[in-house]
């Protein structure tokens, strides 16, 4: 197991940031970590890499104890922060020879990193001189730099545009075939173009731990419908299957179902049975981005 966190808890003060979170990575998983702002990712990602300690819980990063040997455990990991912190005054390879004196690694690593994450054409610039997209490029270069068995990667797409995201998807999918990954975004199409697993928290809560396959194939229907007159929640809860009903006002209801059968036509049948008319009705597969909504607005 290249990851085990058991019942961390972590306070700031009063502030409760994580509270009794547990979960577990295996060699070669690429997850995907969610949550709104100030659920408490930063934190973990923290607590997981030795830079803060949580106020309790265990934490093993292949079988090592961060909170007992936090070094051994950063020998193995790759950190790469949400603010991307270079020295932007020194030249590429510059900076990434500084890193590998770091990690003591052969200088020979600089160039296969420089390759593995397309930064050929650029290494030889000053950091400054470089677009957000390859300046990132340039903090990954740096982590894989001692090539660690586990990557963490907070918000690692931030601020690039649509073509380098798909590059730098591109680059993490492929990390992630020899390596542990955990990575956090807002951006759920990449967590669907990237990821094997989802976890979710909010406020320093796990709510959600599961593959990206059972997420897809969760049988689950949003159907919005507008009625011709008011209709009470009780009557809405008649309906069968439904998991989730939400007026939206103007006699409109969004409804989630949970069925393998296509419920629009039982709408339609409990429409005229009530005395209704339904004057617009569509519907949608659940995507992993009306999961998140759903799961962090309640």
């Amino acid at each position: 197991m290249s990851i085990k966190v058991s019942s961390v808890t972590k306070n700031y003060q009063a502030q409760k940031a994580l509270n009794n979170v547990s979960f577990e990575a295996k060699d070669g998983q690429i997850i995907g970590f969610l949550g709104p702002n100030g659920a408490g990712k930063s934190t973990m990602m923290k607590i997981l890499t030795g830079f803060i300690k949580p106020n309790k819980g265990k934490v093993l990063v292949d079988d090592i104890d961060v909170l007992q040997n936090p070094i051994k455990a950063q020998e193995i990991i790759g950190y790469l922060p949400e603010h991307n912190p270079l020295y932007t005054e020194m030249y590429v390879r510059e900076y990434l020879q500084f890193q590998a004196s770091i990690y003591k690694v052969d200088k020979s690593r600089i160039e296969t990193c420089i390759n593995k994450v397309g930064l050929t054409s650029e290494a030889h610039k000053k950091i400054n001189q470089l677009s957000k997209g390859y300046q990132q490029r340039v903090g990954l270069a740096a982590t894989i730099l001692h090539d660690p068995k586990i990557l963490i990667l907070d918000e690692p797409t931030t601020g690039l545009d649509p073509n380098q995201l798909v590059e730098i998807r591109s680059l993490i999918k492929e990390l992630g075939k020899d390596k542990t990954v955990l990575f956090s975004t807002h951006i759920m199409q990449e967590v669907e173009a990237v990821c094997d697993r989802v976890i979710i928290i909010k406020k320093g809560e796990l709510v959600i731990d599961k593959t990206l396959i059972d997420l897809q194939q969760n049988n689950q229907q949003i159907i919005k419908v507008i009625f011709n007159l008011e209709v009470e929640e009780s009557q809405i809860k008649t309906l069968e299957n439904l998991v989730v009903s939400k007026n939206i006002g103007n006699n409109t209801w969004q409804l989630t179902f949970k069925s393998e059968e296509d419920m629009r036509s039982k709408i339609f049948d409990f429409a005229q049975e009530n005395g209704f008319k339904v004057l617009e009705l569509s519907s949608e597969n659940k995507t992993l981005e009306s999961l998140f909504r759903e799961l962090t607005l309640q």
